[in-house]
């Protein structure tokens, strides 16, 4: 399966619990970090949740 790193660009401050849940369930702690997830349906729409506070690239 093809891979994507996701690094977070934009703060969680003033988001709604669901957009932190989201963040939190893909590993993201703070501003500017990344990690890397294999391509899934689930993983597709947990950025799609937060695709305002995130940056997604091919890995």
């Amino acid at each position: 399966m093809s891979k994507i790193k996701i690094t977070q660009v934009r703060s969680a401050i003033n988001r709604t619990e669901k957009q932190k849940r989201t963040l939190k369930a893909l590993g993201i702690r703070k501003m500017n970090q990344t990690v890397e997830h294999e391509v899934t349906p689930q993983i597709e729409g947990m950025v799609r949740v937060v695709n305002h506070l995130v940056t997604v690239e091919d890995a």
